[in-house]
C-alpha cells in the first residue's frame, strides 16, 4: 500500500466523563477530569426535538463531527464524510430482535429506521444540509482504521478535505456476551490535503503484522467501547506527535505517524506531502 499523508485540521472527541477534545487532551497530558460532564451529548446540528429522540450513537457521532468541523473552520455542508462504527447501535438491534420474536406487529417505525448502520451518516447529511457524498463503514475492530484509509484515499483522489467519524455505543441484552461494548465513545477528524500552519500531519501505511499499539490513558475512560481501537491515535494527537499501530484487519495493521505542527508550512507543500510508496 502507498503511504498516504494528510493534515489534521480539526478534532472532535466525546466519551463518558470527557465531553470534548480539550477535556480529553487535558486528561491525557495532566490526568485532569472536568467537573459536571454531561451524561449524553447534545448535538446542535439537530433541531431540539430531533436531538432528544436521536439514539445515543447518533448523538455522539454528530457531536464530534460538528466539533471537528468547527475546530477546522470548515462548513459541515461542504465536506464529504466517512462514518465508521463497529456495530451501529446494538441497543436498537437488541430491541428489533426481541420485538420481532415477541410481537412483530409492534415494531416502532422510528426505531426501525434508526436500526440501519448508516443512521448517523443520514442524520448528519440532513442536519448539516450536506449534499456531499457520505460513506458508512463497518469492519469489526478494524472499523476506524478502514475508515481512515477510505478518507485518505478520497483525499488522494482529489477531495480537498474529508470528515472522518468513529463511534459506538453500549451493547445490551443477549448480544452483550457476543458483541461486548461499554459506554459511549465518538471521535472525529477533519483531514485535508493541504499543509496548514499550526496543524499536525499524519502519514499512514498498511503493513502485514498483527501487533498494535495498546490504548493507555484514554482506555481508562473508554477502553470497553467497541471503538476503543482508535484511542491510541487520539492519545498521540493529544501529545502532539508520535507513532501508533492500529488494528486494520486479520494480521494487518495501520502504521500512523503524527508529525508535530510545522509553523512554516504552506499550501504549496501539498504535492510533496502525498507520498507514493
Amino acid at each position: 500500500m502507498r503511504t498516504l499523508a494528510a493534515t489534521v485540521e480539526g478534532i472532535g472527541f466525546w466519551c463518558n466523563g470527557l465531553p470534548d477534545w480539550n477535556a480529553a487532551r487535558a486528561f491525557v497530558r495532566e490526568g485532569a477530569l472536568p467537573e459536571g460532564a454531561p451524561a449524553r451529548p447534545s448535538p446542535q446540528v439537530l433541531a431540539p426535538n430531533e436531538r432528544r429522540r436521536a439514539p445515543d450513537t447518533v448523538a455522539v457521532a454528530l457531536e464530534v463531527a460538528l466539533a471537528a468541523c468547527q475546530a477546522a473552520g470548515r462548513e459541515p455542508r461542504d465536506l464529504p464524510s466517512v462514518f465508521a462504527s463497529t456495530h451501529g447501535d446494538l441497543g436498537i438491534t437488541d430491541y428489533m430482535c426481541s420485538t420481532l420474536v415477541a410481537d412483530p406487529r409492534s415494531v416502532s417505525p422510528t426505531r426501525f429506521h434508526n436500526s440501519v448502520h448508516n443512521a448517523a451518516a443520514g442524520y448528519w447529511t440532513i442536519g448539516a444540509g450536506c449534499t456531499q457524498a457520505t460513506t458508512a463503514i463497518s469492519a469489526y475492530d478494524a472499523s476506524f482504521a478502514e475508515g481512515l484509509v477510505e478518507a485518505l484515499v478520497q483525499l488522494h483522489a482529489g477531495q480537498d478535505a474529508v470528515l472522518l467519524v468513529g463511534y459506538d455505543g453500549a451493547s445490551t441484552g443477549p448480544l452483550s456476551p457476543m458483541s461486548r461494548s461499554e459506554g459511549l465513545l465518538g471521535a472525529a477528524l477533519v483531514l485535508s490535503r493541504e499543509a496548514k500552519p499550526g496543524a499536525p500531519r499524519i502519514a499512514v501505511e498498511m503493513v502485514d503484522d498483527a501487533a498494535t499499539t495498546p490504548a493507555d490513558v484514554l482506555a481508562r475512560m473508554a477502553g470497553g467501547n467497541a471503538s476503543a481501537p482508535m484511542l491510541p491515535l487520539f492519545e498521540a494527537l493529544a501529545h502532539g506527535a508520535g507513532e501508533v499501530h492500529l488494528t486494520a484487519g486479520h494480521d494487518r495493521r495501520l502504521r500512523v505517524r503524527i508529525d508535530a505542527p510545522d509553523t512554516t508550512a504552506h499550501t504549496g507543500a501539498l504535492a510533496k506531502d502525498i507520498v507514493h510508496g
